[in-house]
């Protein structure tokens, strides 16, 4: 608690005046005092909406804190604020705790989910008929155990299941950018024989026959040991009417098993018969250079990283996290936010829950 109290100070002298939104996010060895924490927090600072969560590891400008102890508190005034709880029965809903009358015309949604217990596929597709339009900026809040661990918190009450935000105004001047951070492998083919998540045939081949002839064709020693570490991943393209695939037409699928007799594979989620793929690689150098490129030049009072795990310094191998990226190109802009299993953000005309990205939401903005 006087990690957290001495971060009140900090924040508090630099505001001068109670936040709107104030975030509060701190890793595993604080969970035990998080409730008491976020009682800290709003009695000091008063803010209008106070979201947060306990997370495997933490974000602030410049510095990001990974698994061991840490706590990152970051507040602004931007006008009006509206919390939110909700929770998804089954995949696809119905929803349940959504504001109906926030009072304000929202302009976005900053959202903190449980990954064991909120089905963020189904979550967005109903926000989508609900409210068209309204960008999703978020991370899945993993604090390092399995179902049941999850520690959320919205203006002092305690979740473990679900998720916890605030849907914002005009006055936040919210944009964002989503850098997915992989690059593709092979072309992009029609699925033509499935069942659920098991791909069978990929324009009538065995995937695993596919992309073995696009590893003779496309592979590198470097990009060979990517794969053998883990790194491939099934891109479901989501937006069919383009020539060309790029990064913000595919989500991501992680791959679970792969049946080398048949030489089919099997993925996070069903794929249905029809569906366009591209397999896509999981770079660390195209990562950093990708996020670096989507946030020069960008300006903002301050922002939010919700950047994935396994994109952590001390997994990737990287010179520099991606904390350090986002602060460099921000300049002085205060950064918080957390290291997620899995992240939300708005990439083409869709909001997405990605897997390996790193989403930055910038507050008070404005494009070069």
């Amino acid at each position: 608690l006087d990690t957290v109290r001495r971060l009140v100070g900090r924040v508090a002298g630099e505001l001068g005046a109670p936040p709107d939104l104030a975030a509060l996010f701190v890793t595993r060895p604080h969970a035990p005092a998080f409730g008491e924490a976020a009682r800290v927090v709003r009695a000091a600072l008063r803010p209008a909406t106070l979201l947060g969560c306990v997370a495997e590891s933490v974000v602030g400008t410049a510095r990001q804190v990974e698994q061991g102890p840490g706590a990152a508190l970051w507040a602004a005034r931007l006008g009006p604020v509206a919390p939110v709880a909700v929770e998804v029965a089954g995949a696809s809903g119905p929803v349940s705790g959504w504001p109906t009358h926030p009072g304000f015309e929202p302009r976005g949604l900053v959202l903190v989910a449980c990954p064991w217990s909120f089905p963020a596929g189904g979550f967005l597709a109903w926000l989508e008929t609900a409210m068209p339009g309204l960008p999703v900026v978020g991370g899945m809040a993993w604090g390092g155990g399995g179902p049941g661990s999850t520690r959320l918190s919205v203006d002092g009450r305690l979740q473990t299941i679900g998720a916890v935000g605030a849907l914002v105004g005009a006055g936040a001047g919210l944009s964002s950018v989503v850098a997915p951070g992989v690059g593709a492998l092979g072309d992009a083919v029609v699925v033509t024989r499935a069942e659920g998540p098991v791909i069978h045939e990929l324009a009538g081949k065995p995937p695993l026959a596919r992309l073995e002839a696009w590893g003779r064709r496309d592979l590198d020693p470097h990009r060979v040991d990517l794969v053998n570490r883990g790194g491939l991943r099934v891109g479901r393209v989501v937006n069919e009417h383009r020539d060309a695939v790029g990064p913000g037409d595919v989500e991501l699928l992680g791959i679970r098993g792969v049946d080398r007799r048949t030489g089919a594979l099997v993925v996070d989620e069903p794929v249905p018969v029809g569906t366009t793929v591209q397999f896509h690689l999981r770079d660390p150098a195209v990562a950093e250079t990708e996020l670096r490129a989507a946030v020069a030049g960008r300006r903002a009072r301050g922002a939010l990283l919700f950047t994935d795990t396994d994109r952590a310094g001390s997994r990737s191998g990287r010179d520099h996290d991606d904390a350090s990226v986002v602060t460099r190109a921000l300049h002085t802009a205060p950064l918080g936010g957390f290291l997620a299993a899995g992240e939300l953000g708005r990439l083409g005309e869709v909001n997405r829950h990605h897997r390996q990205a790193a989403v930055v939401a910038l507050f008070g903005t404005h494009d070069p």
